[in-house]
């Protein structure tokens, strides 16, 4: 009798002492039972994947530029802006685009300008996915052909200069792999020789349609 006795209080002892740990894991204030009963389970939590996605947007554009009396006036072209989002919106784009005008205001003076710009894009989803906005900052190179650049050493007909790129735009899906580009709005700034300022500031719209590559 007397052995049996201390097996007994052994295992009340040990049947409480469980019971009070499952108490103190559930009234935890901390939150921290939560915690205790996914280990127990085996569980981890879930952690939301980044959309990757790759875009190739074909680009119809018009770009409004400034002459150095003031005058304004519109070059057309088209673009190529191929993009990547890589982690939680954020990627980067890769812009080639082309713009010209003949005969600017009468003067018999013509323009091609030719931009080749990259750098970080920011792309938001609305929880519908139908709409997607994105904003970028792009740097590059300017090539202006065709055209009459005064410089120290004379007049050129072509050149380069460094390119900025600021803006973003907005497209609406239709399917999985395809999307219209409703608007692109960038402020482009070069720097191509007038006699002047020797910087332009431009304004480029754009529209076209997005094939999309999601992953």
């Amino acid at each position: 009798m007397s052995s049996t006795l201390p097996r007994s209080t052994s295992i009340f002892s040990s049947r409480k002492e469980n019971h009070d740990a499952r108490n103190i894991s559930h009234s935890a204030p901390d939150g921290s039972c939560n915690f205790t009963t996914t280990l127990l389970h085996g569980q981890q939590p879930a952690i939301a994947a980044s959309h990757v996605e790759t875009d190739l947007a074909l680009i119809y554009s018009a770009q409004r530029s400034n002459q150095t009396n003031g005058a304004s006036f519109w070059q057309q072209g088209g673009a190529l802006d191929l993009s990547a989002q890589l982690y939680h919106g954020w990627g980067i784009a890769m812009n080639v685009a082309g713009e010209r005008a003949s005969n600017i205001n009468n003067s018999n003076v013509n323009l091609t300008v030719v931009t080749t710009t990259f750098g970080p894009r920011y792309t938001w989803s609305p929880p519908s996915r139908k709409l997607t906005v994105f904003g970028h900052g792009l740097i590059g190179e300017a090539f202006g052909s065709d055209s009459i650049f005064p410089t120290p050493r004379g007049a050129q007909t072509d050149t380069n200069s460094f390119a900025l790129q600021v803006g973003g735009g907005v497209d609406l899906r239709l399917s999985k792999h395809l999307a219209i580009r409703l608007l692109q709005a960038d402020w482009l700034r070069t720097q191509f020789p007038n006699a002047s300022t020797n910087v332009q500031n431009n304004l480029r719209l754009g529209a076209g349609i997005v094939l999309r590559f999601p992953r």
